[in-house]
């Protein structure tokens, strides 16, 4: 009898999220206090929902940031940069039993050194709960999403990209990802990106599960910004596909752009995070945050919405998803 295996969807019960704290040596040294500080509300904010594991450099000065300590766990590993959510080991259903499959970490085409990044789950391997399995394949955890069932969403411009798997081709990949997590549906959009952003155009900025049939994307209505027409056909492609697999579809507004010395930086509502009974919004200090926290409010009447000013992480490229990952 096949076994039944899944890649548990994020928007279902966690049992904590990890996180990984800026230190000196990453590339948050230039404003590390005011990161440090942005990582902080971010973990306070986790922890009321459920435990965060909180992977530090220098496990007693990141306690110090923390005068209640509960719902925290203090994991000392030095690491090359703080992407958790793309190093981290995704976790999977097969036959009623979890299992957390460790995929190869190489800094998103080789961009930037990664080894200590690479090694941190096997490292780590006995502070989780379910037994750890190494996967020799190159994959980011921003790079898919499941809806918990049988779809798998991410982009051809990511997944497929040679500086992954370049051994592999489209239709081997396809395969393996439908055996790692058990889906009989990858779906992959061709279209869609962010300036500013180094990952090949993770899914997890551009369009998100957040039912079983519903998905929340980024939609740009500003006929003269750059990302338009790119968006526009993105946006057609999630039709076709809701149409095809009878989902429903929910647009994101586009903030308006950010720049950080005179580069635009990839500001995206879709990197949320949802933390059991609550969801992690980003917000960035733009007209449209507000349209976002009633959009969310009013999207998931059941969860506690919390904005929290993500303005300092995009400076890195990245959000609140990005930061972390949920087990």
């Amino acid at each position: 009898m096949k076994s039944q295996k899944r890649l548990i969807a994020e928007f279902q019960m966690q049992t904590f999220t990890q996180i990984i704290f800026p230190h000196e040596a990453t590339d948050w040294a230039e404003y590390l206090q005011e990161a440090q500080s942005t990582f902080v509300n971010i973990i306070n904010a986790i922890r009321k929902y459920q435990k965060c594991l909180i992977i530090c450099h220098d496990v007693n000065a990141v306690k110090e940031h923390f005068l209640d300590k509960h719902n925290l766990i203090f994991v000392a590993y030095t690491t090359n940069d703080t992407w958790a959510r793309d190093c981290s080991a995704l976790t999977v259903e097969e036959d009623d039993k979890r299992v957390l499959l460790d995929f190869t970490f190489n800094a998103w085409g080789g961009k930037f050194d990664a080894q200590k990044d690479n090694l941190l789950s096997c490292t780590l391997a006995q502070k989780y709960p379910y037994p750890l399995k190494k996967i020799d394949f190159v994959l980011e955890g921003g790079a898919v999403e499941s809806n918990g069932e049988d779809m798998l969403l991410t982009t051809s411009s990511c997944m497929l990209n040679e500086n992954r798997n370049p051994h592999l081709n489209a239709s081997q990949i396809t395969q393996k990802l439908k055996d790692f997590f058990g889906a009989k549906h990858i779906l992959y959009l061709n279209h869609g990106y962010l300036a500013g952003d180094d990952t090949d155009s993770h899914i997890d900025t551009l369009a998100r599960f957040i039912s079983k049939d519903t998905i929340m994307y980024v939609q740009c209505k500003d006929t003269t910004d750059e990302h338009y027409h790119e968006l526009k056909s993105m946006e057609e492609e999630l039709q076709m596909i809701a149409k095809e697999k009878n989902l429903k579809l929910i647009a994101l507004p586009m903030p308006d752009a950010i720049y950080y010395e005179e580069e635009r930086l990839p500001a995206t509502y879709a990197n949320f995070l949802f933390v059991n009974d609550a969801i992690l919004l980003p917000i960035y200090n733009v007209p449209q945050d507000k349209t976002a926290i009633t959009l969310f409010e009013q999207t998931f009447p059941e969860r506690e919405i919390i904005p929290l000013d993500a303005s300092v992480l995009i400076r890195q490229h990245g959000s609140i998803h990005c930061i972390s990952m949920n087990f």
